[in-house]
């Protein structure tokens, strides 16, 4: 269980970034993932943030990352630059020792003619939109959600020993 303090220090940040997205044309999706998103943080979790732009070198960029984006958040100091496949980490620690960290990505992360198995684990683990102007990440969940569903009913079908899918009882219905 987290401590009041804790809980409005995430709420602010989460609070400022979104506001701060939403006067940016280049930014097409923000979306808060993780523990965090599933309203399960800890004392030790950090905010998970994924912030989809047409122009990641902006964000990704140390002479910008230094200077001029991050230090219109007030986020803290940046702590470690990490790339994970299509998406960039930027890991900032502000003064009372929370952590953030802002995975930039391209919006082709959140594609869903197929969606990245990268992309699924990061969303199926808890996922809450923040900014979506197109609509982009509304579509990634769903699609997200529709392949938990049939992956759940794949699961589900069993082979009897004459080779033939059958339903387990449970999902079967009354007999």
């Amino acid at each position: 269980m987290i401590t009041p303090e804790r809980a409005a220090e995430i709420k602010d940040v989460v609070h400022r970034v979104t506001r701060w997205v939403s006067d940016r044309s280049d930014v097409v999706g923000l979306l808060l993932v993780g523990s965090c998103a599933r309203g399960a943080a800890r004392p030790d979790s950090d905010i998970d943030l994924v912030l989809l732009t047409r122009d990641t070198t902006h964000y990704t960029d140390s002479t910008w990352t230094d200077s001029t984006w991050t230090g219109e958040l007030g986020i803290g100091e940046l702590i470690r630059t990490r790339t994970w496949g299509a998406i960039t980490e930027q890991r900032f620690v502000t003064a009372s020792g929370l952590e953030v960290e802002i995975g930039i990505g391209h919006p082709r992360w959140a594609s869903v003619a197929p969606v990245d198995p990268g992309t699924h684990r990061v969303v199926s683990d808890g996922a809450r939109i923040l900014h979506d102007p197109t609509g982009i990440l509304a579509d990634l969940l769903r699609a997200c959600r529709r392949h938990a569903t049939r992956s759940s009913d794949e699961d589900a079908i069993r082979r009897t020993s004459d080779g033939q899918s059958e339903l387990p009882s449970r999902t079967r219905g009354p007999q």
